[in-house]
């Protein structure tokens, strides 16, 4: 499941890539939105947990997305959910709610799904482009 799952990322990959270039855009760095950091239990543990379950699924996915954006030349910065609303205001300081507005009113203009999920990930990447 691992190479299968790490070769559909890597040509997901390459296929967003080979778009934006088409576009003339280049991909150089992204975030990874992460969670608490605690280590995840036994695997007997996670599969008596639903909710456990959930979230080795949500560290399989960023594991596999992060080694297909590194395979492709990308530098990957993790960015712990928990912390982003912390990071932005240290560096956007004043400016912090023009750009959660931004990032709010995008969903406008790109459509849906435009949730927490999406508003988070583009908060995110705010922060690389800012550094």
């Amino acid at each position: 499941m691992l190479r299968a799952s790490g070769q559909l990322a890597s040509s997901a990959i390459r296929d967003i890539l080979s778009q934006l270039q088409e576009n003339e855009y280049r991909v150089e760095r992204s975030a990874i939105l992460t969670g608490s950091g605690r280590p995840l239990p036994s695997l007997e543990k996670v599969l008596a947990s639903h909710a456990l379950i959930h979230a080795a699924e949500g560290e399989f996915f960023r594991m596999v997305v992060r080694k297909a954006c590194e395979d492709a030349g990308i530098t990957v910065t993790p960015v712990r959910e928990g912390e982003l609303e912390e990071l932005a205001t240290k560096t956007f300081g004043e400016k912090i709610n023009q750009v959660k507005e931004q990032i709010s009113s995008s969903g406008r203009r790109l459509g849906a799904p435009w949730t927490r999920d999406e508003k988070l990930a583009a908060s995110a990447a705010s922060l690389i482009l800012a550094s």
